[in-house]
């Protein structure tokens, strides 16, 4: 089956509102592409300054982060019902840098992913290995061993509708880049694992992006491949390359 190509652009802690408010429009034409969903991942901060910029477009707005609860006592965290009212569609979760900097394992990643789900948010939900775990040659089953943790009681309906993102984090903001020969083996083996957990027909359903260092230039053929649906664009989501990512095709 074809399986739709989904370009986001993660902003990460970059923009204030009125920067990001510049930002949208400088893109709104770049970024036109009928065949492509496109989503700003941004700030918390810049969220109702987004969606407000983008109405009428074809692009969709992301959160960069969801809490495992719903409200309270709990400084500083946003929920699922916040992102959802504000007009927020999708959410990243389990970004290296979340993992790494901030210590979220996967039993919390699964949290999220859960109340994501509970609040009609679709998850992006990141995978990858690190530049050691790499070269002793436990990518595959490392990746496997998150993901497994990370869709723990996800039910396959759910399971099918999300996005699965594998960034290689030796990849991410290094300007080094996995061959799209390795991009597209560890893509593939999360569609095997997918199959493994669910059924194929889910398999076949759900999206992967690829993220590590995409550009303008590299779209075509990392997204040529038969498992890789899109990208999880960083730095090059600030600038005027979006539009030639989402473009890729033209």
């Amino acid at each position: 089956m074809a399986r739709r190509k989904i370009v986001a652009g993660n902003w990460k802690m970059n923009k204030t509102p009125s920067e990001a408010k510049a930002l949208v429009e400088m893109l709104a034409p770049l970024v036109k592409n009928d065949d492509v969903d496109v989503v700003y991942c941004v700030p918390a901060v810049d969220i109702t300054t987004v969606v407000e910029a983008v109405k009428g477009s074809n692009v969709a707005v992301g959160a960069e982060n969801i809490s495992d609860k719903d409200k309270g006592a709990f400084t500083g965290e946003i929920s699922g019902a916040m992102l959802a009212d504000a007009g927020v569609k999708y959410v990243i979760i389990g970004h290296s840098e979340r993992r790494e900097y901030y210590k979220e394992d996967d039993a919390f990643l699964n949290a999220k992913v859960k109340k994501a789900f509970e609040y009609g948010l679709i998850p992006i939900l990141c995978c990858g290995e690190s530049l050691e775990q790499r070269e002793l040659g436990q990518t595959i089953d490392w990746v496997r061993l998150q993901l497994k943790s990370d869709l723990k009681d996800i039910p396959a309906e759910q399971a099918a509708t999300m996005v699965i993102a594998y960034e290689p984090i030796w990849a991410i903001g290094t300007g080094k880049v996995a061959t799209t020969e390795q991009a597209q083996e560890v893509c593939k083996a999360i569609r095997d694992l997918i199959a493994e957990i669910y059924d194929t027909d889910t398999a076949e359903k759900i999206r992967i992006q690829y993220g590590g260092s995409v550009k303008g230039a590299s779209a075509p053929e990392i997204f040529a491949q038969p498992d890789i649906d899109g990208g999880l664009i960083g730095g090059a989501a600030l600038t005027e390359d979006f539009g030639k990512i989402v473009n890729y095709n033209k």
